[in-house]
């Protein structure tokens, strides 16, 4: 029995995103066929036949019975039928929308972004670039000030381009600066990701790199 989960639902659709194994769902719907039959019915190669029966096999769409020497394959319409209800049932798919929450995507940046701790390039998006900035500001104590000196060296752990870094600090409103000393600013002021649009919007272009 298939394990009914959202990685299920990815692999199902995965694994149907393929025009030789919808026609073999289609094939064996009908009736029951060995691989030699398959190929032959869909021009292909047994090897290439027995692949796509595996994919299928591994969602227990497909089952096999042994006739002698022969292996009999048919579609397993009892797994179908239990994907229909439980899949795709109106809880089921209201369930999906849980994959997407903000956390999930920031980790998921943070992971293109990071290798061994230090961030590989700033993303020239301005959403994801604010996820790679907001990391970097949380190695800084909030509690206390740091010179331009103590700011650069500790960005410069995590990334070699220090004074990019310090001054994306200041424009997305992540750290304030006054007469050369800076501290971080609560989450309550960092700039959304509309106000930064607003922002780039008003700012002429010969000044946009």
């Amino acid at each position: 029995m298939v394990e009914l989960n959202f990685d299920t639902l990815l692999s199902f659709f995965k694994v149907l995103a393929n025009e030789n194994r919808l026609k073999l769902v289609g094939i064996l719907s009908q009736t029951e066929c060995s691989v030699e039959d398959l190929a032959a019915r869909l021009q292909l190669k047994e090897p290439t036949v027995s692949h796509h029966l595996n994919k299928l096999k591994e969602l227990n769409l497909v089952a096999m019975r042994s006739q002698g020497n022969t292996h009999l394959y048919r579609l397993n319409s009892d797994t179908l039928s239990e994907l229909n209800k439980s899949l795709f049932s109106p809880e089921q798919m209201a369930s999906w929308s849980k994959n997407t929450r903000p956390e999930a995507w920031e980790e998921k940046v943070l992971q293109n972004y990071l290798r061994s701790d230090r961030v590989t390039e700033l993303p020239a998006s301005r959403k994801k670039r604010q996820v790679i900035l907001r990391w970097l500001v949380s190695k800084f104590d909030p509690a206390r000030t740091y010179s331009e000196q103590e700011v650069n060296k500790i960005i410069g752990i995590y990334y070699d381009d220090y004074a990019t870094v310090r001054r994306e600090f200041i424009g997305y409103q992540l750290m304030k600066r006054d007469n050369g000393i800076y501290q971080c600013l609560s989450a309550d002021n960092w700039q959304s990701e509309t106000e930064i649009n607003q922002q780039m919007a008003v700012i002429p272009r010969r000044y946009v790199r």
